[in-house]
């Protein structure tokens, strides 16, 4: 229990136990407050942590959490409850490996079915019960993309100054992208190791 809400947990073969849902915390493991920026403008110029509720809407809270920019990600108050973190770059590449490479992983990673995923919902299976949902993220521009369509989750890797590495499945595929095109300042969403 975190921030008021309990979270489900999985233990997979390979050792690593995942959150089994994202993040939704509005605090740091602390208890010092994470900004919750809704103005575009705003968080399109932040270089420090906030979050946001896709489309400022609370509605989408359950299930698709929050969406956090890299800077709550990177902060050292912990985004993560005490004893939890962000995975690494490495540590996702430790469970895509798990579920057979990141060509087929993304089918194992998510939920199953249309109520949440667009269809086709390509090749999900959630065998690795990692549960993964289309969230969409908020963008560098601070507009909010691909609800439905897909689901895309930090990594506490920083690549260069303005980029880090992250991981999405989509609707269309059954793999596990990896990936640091976009900057720090869009909103994806968090899972916990």
């Amino acid at each position: 229990t975190f921030n008021g809400y309990t979270y489900t947990s999985i233990v997979l073969g390979n050792g690593q136990e995942w959150m089994a849902e994202n993040l939704r915390t509005t605090t740091y493991a602390n208890g010092d407050p994470i900004p919750n920026v809704t103005d575009a403008n705003q968080w399109v110029n932040l270089t420090t942590g906030a979050w946001a509720h896709y489309n400022n809407d609370s509605q989408y809270e359950n299930p698709y959490g929050k969406l956090y920019n890299w800077y709550t990600v990177n902060d050292p108050r912990n985004v993560c409850p005490t004893g939890w973190h962000v995975p690494t770059d490495a540590e996702w590449t430790v469970l895509s490996d798990y579920l057979g490479g990141s060509a087929v992983a993304g089918g194992k990673m998510k939920s199953t079915g249309t109520q949440y995923w667009s269809s086709p919902n390509t090749d999900a299976t959630n065998e690795s019960g990692f549960s993964g949902l289309p969230g969409g993220y908020r963008g560098l521009s601070g507009s909010f993309l691909s609800i439905g369509g897909s689901g895309t989750w930090w990594s506490s890797t920083e690549y260069f100054t303005g980029n880090a590495w992250y991981r999405s499945l989509n609707k269309s595929e059954g793999n596990v992208y990896r990936s640091l095109y976009y900057g720090k300042g869009n909103g994806f969403s968090v899972r916990c190791l």
